[in-house]
């Protein structure tokens, strides 16, 4: 690429980072928690539309997906999951395709009082845009569509099928970005600008999600050695899992990629429910559990070993050996996904690209790390056969308290963008 359409490219993104900021914070209000991203994928649509984009709007149907690899289990309808997809065609194909994917659901903020400042009314402050989902993922939804505008400013278009995807479900199983896929998106590489400081995904673990539904013996509490505290049932249980974490995580466990990492899998108790009344004693509780998995490690072997683990202790308890525990798996069915075992001419052509747009924007080489969490990767990498590549700005605090993005990494990540689409799809006058 000629130096003087970087220089133009990178001025068009700075001429055009303010309104990149008031659209992020635009869509930052946008309460999108699981089920409630109808209102932000309207939004989408709209900026979508207004710049001339082929304008996809689709209600995702379980039963189109459900028989996919990839796909994660649900235990609610799914009658509010929309997902949008912006299109554009070249006049004529001079370059590659590519799928820019980013996902608008947000997870839930926890107590509002522990919030420096409300969560969905996003403020800038230091150089950080402050705001639930703000870093994890709409800056790099903002990336996504401002690189294209600064294409779009110089008076240039991509060279190849661009699709621009906003969808649903990716912090709870992933299935909008695998309905993209049932609904024929496909290209030859994928960029998702998750906030992972400028640095390229070379490995993400997979995700299990289960239940695990216990029945107690309930009885006054005047007389709690007759019954069975269906609570404190689930103790034993929990330590025994982590226990299991301990061994998966032993050095010999360990695939290359996080060969130097003593605890890359965690198992986090996030939910736990249970009983009727405070003077009875409990006769049932339910606790939920999130696992990691490394990537190659086969889903149906971790299952395995996880009910056998739970059973195994729950045979311990005097009570629950004639009561064993029910599991139940929802959400996140996610096989681990490494980038660096792609070995392709394809997925070596991208990576050079993105490497050659991030040196030009930040004079750096790219860095590379593999991260203890999944992304919407594993389906363009696993199951269509394009590399995922994972490139986004720096965020500090996501899924927590006062989440927020660096806006200068997030101009930066917007450029690199611009410049690794201009070369990736070549580029055509408008």
């Amino acid at each position: 690429m000629q130096d003087d359409l970087k220089t133009r490219l990178c001025d068009a993104v700075d001429q055009g980072f303010d309104r990149q900021v008031a659209f992020l914070t635009e869509l930052t209000a946008h309460p999108s928690t699981r089920g409630n991203e109808q209102s932000a994928q309207d939004f989408m649509a709209r900026e979508l539309a207004a710049r001339g984009y082929e304008v996809d709007r689709w209600q995702i149907d379980v039963d189109e997906i459900r028989h996919l690899p990839g796909f994660s289990p649900v235990l609610g309808p799914y009658d509010d999951a929309v997902n949008v997809v912006g299109t554009h065609r070249p006049k004529a194909r001079r370059g590659k395709s590519l799928i820019l994917n980013g996902h608008v659901d947000v997870v839930p903020t926890g107590p509002l009082e522990m919030w420096d400042s409300p969560p969905f009314e996003p403020r800038v402050a230091d150089g950080w845009l402050y705001g639930r989902g703000g870093g994890d993922m709409k800056a790099g939804l903002a990336s996504n569509l401002f690189a294209l505008d600064a294409l779009a400013a110089c008076g240039l278009a991509p060279g190849g099928d661009v699709f621009f995807q906003s969808v649903v479900e990716e912090e709870c199983t992933g299935n909008g970005a695998l309905a993209c896929l049932a609904r024929g998106y496909t290209a030859d590489a994928a960029l998702i600008p998750e906030p992972f400081a400028e640095s390229l995904v070379t490995a993400q673990l997979g995700v299990l999600w289960f239940q695990v539904h216990l029945k107690g013996l309930p009885t006054h509490v005047a007389y709690a050695g007759s019954g069975s505290n269906a609570i404190e049932a689930a103790f034993p249980l929990i330590r025994a899992l982590h226990e299991m974490e301990h061994r998966w995580n032993a050095a010999e466990n360990r695939p290359d990629e996080y060969g130097h990492m003593e605890h890359a899998l965690n198992l986090n108790i996030g939910k736990i429910e249970g009983g009727d009344w405070t003077s009875s004693v409990p006769a049932w509780s339910v606790f939920d559990v999130r696992m990691g998995i490394f990537p190659g490690q086969s889903i149906e072997a971790a299952k395995a070993e996880i009910e056998q683990v739970i059973m195994d202790a729950a045979r311990e308890n005097a009570f629950l050996r004639n009561s064993l525990p029910e599991i139940v798996y929802h959400g996140f069915h996610a096989e681990g996904y490494a980038l660096s075992r792609d070995s392709s001419a394809n997925a070596a052509s991208a990576i050079s690209a993105l490497g050659s747009a991030h040196h030009s924007v930040s004079g750096e080489t790219l860095p590379r790390e593999a991260i203890t969490a999944t992304t919407d990767a594993r389906f363009f990498g696993l199951y269509a056969d394009m590399p995922a590549l994972v490139y986004g700005p720096r965020a500090e605090a996501i899924h927590g308290f006062n989440e927020r993005v660096e806006l200068d990494s997030m101009r930066r990540v917007t450029k690199a963008t611009a410049l690794f689409i201009a070369d990736w799809c070549k580029t055509e006058e408008i």
